[in-house]
């Protein structure tokens, strides 16, 4: 084994790391990324929620090496040789580890309402790109180890515990916030260079900013309700149960258009009901109440107007997502919006269209599909 290792430290690929090491982060952190997109699915899988448990306790092994290796103590130290790879390995489970998020929420339809955490996390990554030090810069670090925390918590303890709302959300916050403070004041107390690198309170309020701005952008309803994702959203004509299978009839859009599947005017009969049909992804056993909130633009005040809130009771662990429609009838022409919501009011997605009512003009590309 320690041959392997004499052989590792002097061989091409350390060189390679050496001449390359401005830009290996983030081909790494995309590595971590690709590595994720092919291998996860679903949240409440097991694999999956081995993967992201070993991503999320490998990540804080190596940041806590990282920051304690230049220290007096491991000089001669086994992982004291390897020290280059760290910054590698922690770019490696920061792409991992987002990429999971990435592929939990880009199931849902309206991937515009789960923007929130990805700003954040964007913006971190190309401050990680700007910065000289790049991944040697401790704030930038915990930072980055903190929203991924926090994330991670938000997805895992819903599906332990079987339940999701606001007290479950605050409470995966204030388990990320307490385990990375803890995490940070252990590195600080024991390593002296790292003490030298960075402000103690500084970093504490960092990390509690972040908590605060996630947990305003959650309670202004601009983080979806993790881990419940929107699959389908559509708009249909008619829609019936067979063989326990739901049948719905829609009209298609331009074969170009392929972020949507239905096409946003709507033709009807004026006696003819509207139809939102939607399939939400939840985890095996948590069960939610689920609202289709019917909104209608009114030209003259300029406003959305709520013209009925209908709900229904979903139950997690189907693959293709809990099915549920509800409809309107005598709808008036123009501009509506039918947004997916839970009870405390989180958007999961928006299905969008305009009415347009006529005797003679038949709707256009009527489709069926079974879900």
């Amino acid at each position: 084994m320690k041959r392997i290792w004499v052989k590792l430290r002097n061989s091409k690929v350390r060189g390679f790391i050496r001449r390359h090491e401005k830009y290996l982060p983030i081909l790494f952190f995309i590595g971590g990324f690709i590595f994720d997109s092919f291998t996860l699915g679903r949240i409440d899988r097991l694999y999956d929620i081995v993967v992201l448990c070993l991503h999320m306790t490998s990540l804080t092994i190596t940041l806590y090496l990282y920051n304690v290796i230049q220290d007096a103590k491991w000089k001669n130290s086994f992982l004291r040789k390897y020290e280059e790879y760290f910054p590698l390995a922690i770019q490696f489970f920061f792409g991992g580890l987002s990429s999971a998020y990435v592929i939990y929420f880009s199931r849902s339809v309206s991937l515009s309402k789960t923007a929130s955490f990805f700003v954040i996390l964007v913006a971190l990554l190309f401050a990680n790109e700007l910065l000289k030090r790049r991944i040697a810069n401790k704030y930038l670090q915990f930072s980055v180890y903190y929203f991924l925390s926090f994330t991670f918590f938000a997805f895992m303890i819903p599906v332990f515990i079987k339940q999701m709302n606001t007290i479950i959300f605050i409470i995966s916050g204030g388990v990320s916030l307490l385990s990375t403070l803890v995490l940070i004041n252990i590195i600080y107390s024991i390593s002296p260079s790292t003490r030298k690198e960075i402000h103690l309170g500084r970093m504490m309020v960092m990390v509690v900013t972040i908590y605060a701005f996630i947990n305003i952008f959650y309670f202004l309803k601009l983080i979806p309700p993790v881990p419940l994702a929107l699959d389908n959203g559509i708009v249909a004509h008619n829609i019936q149960l067979k063989n326990n299978n739901y049948i719905v009839s829609y009209e298609t859009d331009e074969w170009y258009v392929f972020w949507r599947k239905h096409r946003l005017e709507y033709i009807c009969k004026p006696d003819e009901n509207v139809y939102a049909f939607s399939t939400i992804f939840a985890p095996t056993d948590i069960k939610k109440k689920i609202f289709h909130r019917w909104k209608w633009y009114n030209e003259n005040t300029g406003d959305w107007e709520i013209v009925e809130d209908i709900g229904y009771d979903i139950t997690g662990g189907r693959d293709g997502g809990y099915r549920g429609y509800t409809y309107k009838s005598n709808v008036a022409p123009g501009t509506w919006k039918v947004q997916v919501i839970t009870e405390e009011e989180l958007v999961l997605g928006v299905i969008d269209f305009k009415v347009i009512i006529s005797s003679s003009k038949p709707p256009k590309r009527i489709v069926q599909q079974v879900f």
